[in-house]
């Protein structure tokens, strides 16, 4: 799994075959088969080793707090592996790993008093930001400040001032400010989706 992951990072999903990833160990491909059955078995392993590396929430912790570091380990281990953001959720066979993550994230907002519909409402919302957020930043044009700096300024030395002064003022006053860096959309975004769910919950308990 360590190699098939690595292969994947380095070259992407569509060069991990089963021939490449045994040049890659040093074996015949047909020695693979006898530790998995196909590609997609070993896609299952690696999705279930990605959810690994994610944070585990924890009930011993406030249900806020121990979301937040989940959400913002779950960020950081799919950018380090870009190839996974495309797979993780196709999976029909779910690892061993990524059952324990699920039930500990469902588990947490259930003992910090979400009720069930709330729960699903809470998930759904929490990854839809993670995933989406992560698949917008790994199709930017840029990653790097120096990167992002001489996109804004060729995007302004071909647009009229006058015709786009909102995009202009946004790319002056905020993109271009020495320290910015998109990925901190992340947790802007991250904050306001807990407080709501926070209100939410609240909102439902007096009810």
């Amino acid at each position: 799994m360590r190699a098939a992951i690595a292969l994947a990072d380095k070259e992407g999903l569509e060069a991990l075959t089963m021939r490449k990833l045994a040049q890659g160990l040093g074996v015949e491909a047909m020695s693979l088969y006898h530790h998995v059955s196909n590609k997609e078995a070993i896609l299952n392993e690696m999705v279930d080793w990605i959810f690994g590396e994610f944070r585990l929430p924890t009930t011993e912790e406030p249900w806020k707090e121990t979301l937040r570091a989940r959400a913002i380990s779950a960020h950081d281990v799919l950018v380090s592996h870009p190839w996974a953001i495309h797979v993780i959720e196709t999976r029909r066979d779910p690892g061993p790993l990524t059952l324990q993550h699920h039930e500990a994230v469902l588990a947490c907002l259930r003992h910090g008093g979400f009720s069930v519909p709330l729960t699903a409402h809470a998930y759904a919302l929490l990854d839809s930001h993670i995933y989406g957020f992560v698949m917008q930043e790994m199709t930017l044009p840029f990653r790097t400040y120096e990167e992002v700096e001489e996109l804004a300024e060729h995007i302004l030395a071909q647009m009229p001032e006058e015709l786009f002064p909102s995009f202009t003022e946004l790319t002056r006053e905020y993109i271009l400010k020495p320290g910015y860096a998109y990925a901190n959309e992340f947790a802007f975004g991250l904050d306001l989706i807990l407080d709501g769910l926070e209100r939410a919950k609240e909102s439902e308990q007096m009810t």
